[in-house]
């Protein structure tokens, strides 16, 4: 009698609870260290977006205040001699590049690429402009491609 009373009194896990308490903490253990992973990869993204923006803005300012047709009919053949806004059609700069065509150091990882349309007529029937869509597209170094369009009209 006395043998039953004492294991009545004892408190305690057996080993299959310890077990399926080691598998259930475990699972939940890779699902946060999941979410910590996925987040310390993709924390610099928007800053990847951020300059991204910032260097498109820079090439379409620098395009849009070019004349709208070429004022000496001579092909250039870099891009500091650039002179209108058809000089910057299928401009490749593997490496982001000042006016001037200098690369800029620490920008080497992103990629840009300009596309010029042919001169449509905008606005509505009877007040048409002549303009250019142009369209900048900058590549990060994670791959993303973003593009600004913008348009140069003939005034």
């Amino acid at each position: 009698m006395r043998n039953l009373d004492t294991h009545r009194n004892e408190h305690g896990f057996t080993l299959i609870e310890l077990i399926v308490a080691m598998i259930v903490i475990s699972v939940a253990l890779v699902g946060v260290l999941s979410v910590i992973n996925y987040t310390t990869a993709h924390s610099a993204d928007p800053v990847l977006r951020q300059q991204a923006i910032a260097i498109a803005e820079a090439y379409m300012e620098e395009i849009t205040l070019k004349s709208y047709a070429d004022p000496d009919t001579d092909g250039e053949a870099s891009r500091d001699l650039f002179d209108d806004v058809d000089d910057y059609n299928n401009l490749p700069d593997t490496d982001v590049r000042g006016p001037t065509g200098n690369a800029i150091s620490g920008l080497e990882a992103y990629s840009v690429s300009v596309i010029v349309d042919s001169p449509q007529g905008y606005g509505p029937a009877g007040s048409l402009v002549t303009g250019k869509k142009i369209a900048v597209t900058v590549t990060t170094p994670a791959g993303e491609s973003l593009t600004l369009a913008g348009y140069r009209s003939d005034y």
